[in-house]
């Protein structure tokens, strides 16, 4: 019998290392699930504090089908998506600004660090004081959690490129452009994208205190509004949903990052 040739066992060693995390992850998801229903079943806790994951997933279905937790979403995805894309972008951009420019490091390095550490959620009065009540405040706070974490992410990978691959591209006649397209960009975007993976927690985390000072609809406004009823079940609904949200930023960043860094 022919023995399996050193090409298919590097295939099968590459499968599994790309297969078998992803079917542990899922299992391990499963157990707590099935844990979380038993106790819910046995009635180890009251189903006022602990909604069992079944009732959880009929409410939801039933909240789908009324339409009233489509309407809350799609309102917490229209601010998350339009801060997020602005304080993300603002925020490359200045990074990027930092990280080229001896200048503006020196000028606006101590003006970033100094306002990062400043609690967001505490300037959130401050900001519905200055725009109101309506969408702009919301969509501001937002992008002001993303920025921070971007510009900082983006500045820090711009000054860790290996200085020997830029001294090689220069010792090989790249223009200025040119080193800084294909060297430096591709060579801190790892760092730039590990800033954005973190955004995207932060900014779930500010649309929710957003929502719940001032907002009719949204996630947050829904989870307050129930939580106030003692309606547990749908208040439990509104937390995997925003569960969900952060895992499929979590992925489509992933893919993202997957498409544009092959090499990685």
């Amino acid at each position: 019998m022919a023995e399996p040739s050193k090409k298919y066992i590097k295939n099968k060693v590459a499968f599994l290392e790309t297969k078998v995390p992803g079917y542990a992850s899922l299992l391990g998801i499963a157990v707590i699930l099935l844990l979380w229903e038993l106790i819910c079943r046995l009635e180890w806790v009251s189903p006022l504090f602990l909604p069992a994951p079944t009732a959880i997933l009929t409410t939801g279905w039933e909240m789908i089908t009324q339409g009233d937790l489509l309407q809350n979403v799609g309102a917490s995805l229209y601010r998350i998506v339009l801060g997020f894309l602005l304080g993300a972008s603002v925020g490359i951009a200045i990074g990027l600004a930092l990280g080229f420019s001896r200048w503006a490091e020196a000028i606006g390095s101590p003006i970033v660090y100094s306002l990062y550490t400043i609690p967001k959620i505490a300037l959130l009065p401050l900001i519905v004081l200055w725009l109101g009540i309506g969408e702009l405040p919301k969509i501001t706070i937002i992008a002001l959690g993303v920025f921070f974490p971007v510009v900082i992410n983006t500045y820090s990978g711009v000054k860790n490129v290996d200085a020997i691959l830029i001294k090689a591209a220069v010792s090989f006649g790249a223009s200025h452009m040119s080193v800084i397209r294909k060297v430096i960009l591709p060579g801190a975007l790892p760092v730039i994208f590990a800033g954005l993976k973190l955004a995207a927690g932060t900014s779930l985390l500010l649309l929710v205190a957003a929502e719940m000072i001032a907002a009719k609809q949204g996630i947050g406004s829904m989870v307050l509004h129930y939580g106030n009823l003692m309606l547990t079940t749908k208040l439990m609904v509104g937390v995997v949903v925003l569960s969900l949200l952060g895992l499929l930023f979590n992925r489509g960043l992933q893919w993202l990052e997957n498409r544009l860094l092959p090499w990685k």
